[in-house]
């Protein structure tokens, strides 16, 4: 067990998996940060302190656990692995972390976190494997996160980012600024993973907007993506290719969007205009 208030070095992070017999899992996408100053960097921009609910996602041997808490927020620590819950718990739970064994993407959430909307910020070294859905679905059925500060592979975290017209822009990108605005705030070198993963990792900062960008009162969620899955779907093509069958050129027209447009030039405004456009003329 470590002092209190300690996080991980790489020597110890060495030492507790030697001493509970652990090997990081390939298939879980475990990639543990060694390095206290990299998990003191991200608590630090995370902007949490006392009073403030902190939900980690694969929390791991708890070394960003540790450094959460250090903060003064109250953590709630997920971690589905259970070889790596006596460790976590040996360190997290004496510095007043609440840890729960669990898979992120079969959680009820609304159990744990309740019913507040904005109350909760999630901060998380995400799985490489998960990240992209888990965003996505945390987004759609999680209001309780108001905030995410998530580290992900570098070309993850591009797309949650990208604004139209970026090279990493596409559907997620567009399920992000739906709901939140998103940057990327900094980079995480491969040195600082136990084991070093082939890939550069980033941290996003999502943050939830009020309300929707696109009203959903105007038009549903479920119309506007299916506009936009079937766009970057065929991404190469023109939309009035890709979106056949599902958008005239009268609703072009109407959202004022040339029809030889590719899905990649829209912004969330530009594919909320095109769905409302098509709403109404079709007399939905």
């Amino acid at each position: 067990m470590l002092a209190r208030g300690m996080t991980l070095t790489r020597r110890q992070t060495i030492e507790l998996l030697e001493t509970h017999g652990l090997r990081p899992s390939r298939a879980l996408g475990q990639n543990f940060v060694a390095d206290p100053n990299t998990v003191r960097r991200i608590a630090r921009l995370a902007e949490v302190g006392a009073g403030d609910q902190v939900l980690e996602i694969g929390a791991g041997l708890g070394s960003l656990t540790l450094a959460l808490a250090e903060t003064g927020a109250r953590v709630t620590a997920v971690e589905l692995d259970r070889h790596l819950l006596p460790a976590l718990r040996d360190n997290a739970e004496p510095a007043g972390v609440e840890v729960v064994e669990g898979d992120a993407m079969t959680l009820d959430w609304a159990q744990l976190l309740g019913p507040v909307a904005n109350s909760w910020t999630l901060v998380a070294n995400l799985p490489y494997n998960i990240a992209t859905p888990l965003v996505a679905d945390l987004l759609d059925e999680v209001p309780a996160i108001g905030r995410m500060l998530v580290m992900v592979q570098r070309e993850v975290g591009e797309r949650l980012a990208a604004p139209a017209g970026a090279d990493a822009y596409g559907a997620v990108s567009v399920k992000v600024a739906y709901w939140a605005t998103a940057k990327v705030t900094g980079r995480v070198p491969a040195s600082v993973f136990i084991p070093r993963p082939a890939v550069e990792s980033v941290l996003v900062d999502i943050r939830r907007r009020s309300q929707p960008a696109v009203d959903p009162a105007v038009v549903p969620a479920r119309e506007l993506f299916e506009l936009v899955r079937a766009g970057f779907g065929h991404r190469r093509k023109m939309l009035r290719k890709s979106l056949e069958g599902l958008v005239g050129p009268q609703h072009f027209e109407c959202a004022q969007i040339a029809p030889t447009a590719r899905a990649e030039e829209l912004d969330i405004a530009a594919w909320g205009r095109l769905a409302a456009c098509r709403r109404r003329l079709s007399g939905s």
